[in-house]
């Protein structure tokens, strides 16, 4: 589940917590509660990071979309 906070998230922001995430959980050291732990959280960063992804992807399909619109009317 996502937080609000999460939702606030900046795709850079989340990004990065997700590769600090990565990097604690590949060094190892912490207990198998932390561990679970820093997965859901790398989980939650994962899909705020896709949702960014998608809605930059959406826009700029969408500008593409505008601009053969505006081509073909000439």
């Amino acid at each position: 589940m996502t937080s609000k906070t999460d939702e606030a998230l900046g795709y850079e922001q989340a990004r990065d917590e997700l590769i600090e995430v990565v990097r604690r959980l590949e060094a190892g050291g912490t207990t198998l509660e932390e561990s679970l732990a820093l997965w859901e959280r790398g989980e939650e960063l994962a899909k705020v990071c896709r949702r960014w992804l998608e809605g930059a992807r959406a826009r700029l399909d969408a500008a593409l979309a505008g601009e053969e619109e505006a081509e073909e009317g000439e």
